[in-house]
């Protein structure tokens, strides 16, 4: 029975299921559009040019405890549109529904992810801003958004990029029970925008505060990074691997912690003490010494730790005296949110005070670098775009057509 279940199981974690609002863009959708090697292009006869734009990206990851959202939850606070508008957003969560036994091995809840879809929906489409600029703006539309247990991942973009859009591809490892169950692991989502590739990977790491657990979140990432792969298709620079796409993002709940004691931790947490925390944390410390994320930043912490919290309560877990008994989990931020690739400058990172779940949840923003091929005619990625599938595709109906009509 177990063996069937946990086979089933991983089946379905490489599923090609996702939630988009262009059904019609395939997962690998570099097969609709030719390839265009500009390296190869002589300057002197080619009637391309290139240069470079600059967009604002919004990440965040949010643990939220298996606790389903109200239809009210307003979003916000935590995408904050109308202060901080991007072209861009990537929202990604950790345990979306409970991870009990029958959600790990059984078929995924999509009631959930629907409702998170359409929160989302809501706060980035808001008209009510005071900017005349934002209320003319394009529509968000949902470019891809996938679960795996209780990993999801929702990504939104600008409806006049979508047509920019190519390459659009998704991973999904699980590194749970057994090393192979999406209980914990990733969900990975790249595309390329213009002549610029994307990578976004939504993380769950190995839980767990004693010393040496975090060999096993080491383990993890390592697993993600030589399991994820994406196809390559026609085009010979497309990246197979994560850390080959040019700006690639790394969020979730990492969960790694503080090496000290309880009583440290708290005490310190207590005094505001960030930097000497840090110096304890041990994210930091592996990306200092450069084993499993090497290459790999992260923004400065001027926030207080995102885990563990007493639910709809501003109160750390283990500081209510009236509840014996329970395990002792230090503060730490285990919520994090790390970058890749030269191009990306982060303008933002800091926590939201959702008190939704025993998480806080994080986010930053991201301005970077994208390469813009455009026609002497100033028709930019013309060829590159759905315009030049359509123009296609109405030119062999015409040749059908004068086909039939010579016979």
């Amino acid at each position: 029975m177990w063996p069937k279940l946990v086979a089933s199981r991983i089946l379905r974690l490489s599923s090609h299921n996702f939630v988009a609002d262009f059904p019609s863009m395939s997962l690998d959708s570099s097969l609709e559009h030719p390839y265009l090697d500009l390296e190869s292009t002589d300057p002197e006869t080619s009637v391309f040019t290139e240069h470079k734009e600059t967009h604002k990206i919004f990440v965040s990851t949010w643990n939220v405890g298996g606790v389903a959202p109200a239809q009210d939850l307003d979003m916000e606070d935590l995408l904050d549109t109308c202060n901080n508008p991007c072209d861009i957003y990537v929202i990604g969560f950790q345990e979306v529904v409970p991870l009990r036994t029958a959600n790990v091995l059984g078929l995924d809840n999509k009631k959930v992810c629907k409702k998170w879809n359409s929160l989302i929906r809501k706060a980035l489409n808001k008209k009510t801003c005071c900017s005349q600029e934002a209320k003319h703006a394009a529509e968000f539309r949902c470019l891809m958004s996938k679960q795996m247990v209780g990993i999801f991942i929702s990504v939104w973009i600008r409806g006049d990029l979508h047509p920019y859009v190519r390459n659009l591809n998704l991973s999904c490892v699980g590194c749970g029970i057994m090393g192979c169950l999406g209980n914990k692991g990733s969900v990975s989502v790249r595309f390329r925008l213009h002549e610029t590739s994307f990578c976004f990977v939504c993380s769950h790491l190995a839980s767990g505060g004693r010393v040496g657990d975090e060999k096993l979140r080491n383990s993890n990432v390592t697993d993600i990074f030589s399991r994820t792969s994406f196809p390559r298709g026609p085009t010979p620079k497309m990246p197979g691997k994560i850390i080959d796409h040019a700006r690639v993002i790394l969020l979730g709940d990492l969960n790694y912690r503080i090496s000290l004691s309880d009583i440290e931790t708290r005490s310190l947490v207590g005094e505001n003490e960030w930097d000497l925390l840090m110096v304890n944390d041990q994210l930091k410390k592996e990306l200092m010494d450069d084993q499993a994320l090497e290459g790999w930043h992260e923004g400065a912490i001027n926030f207080a730790p995102t885990y563990k919290y007493y639910p709809d309560s501003e109160s750390y877990y283990g500081t209510d005296p009236g509840k014996k008994g329970e395990k002792k989990r230090a503060p730490a931020w285990c919520d994090r949110i790390l970058w890749y690739g030269e191009g990306l400058k982060q303008h933002l990172y800091t926590r939201s005070e959702s008190k939704l779940s025993d998480h806080r949840p994080v986010k930053a923003i991201f301005s970077c670098e994208v390469s813009v091929v455009q026609t002497v005619g100033g028709y930019r990625s013309f060829f590159l775009s759905e315009r030049f599938e359509n123009k296609i595709a109405s030119s062999r109906s015409l040749e059908k057509s004068n086909t039939r009509q010579s016979i």
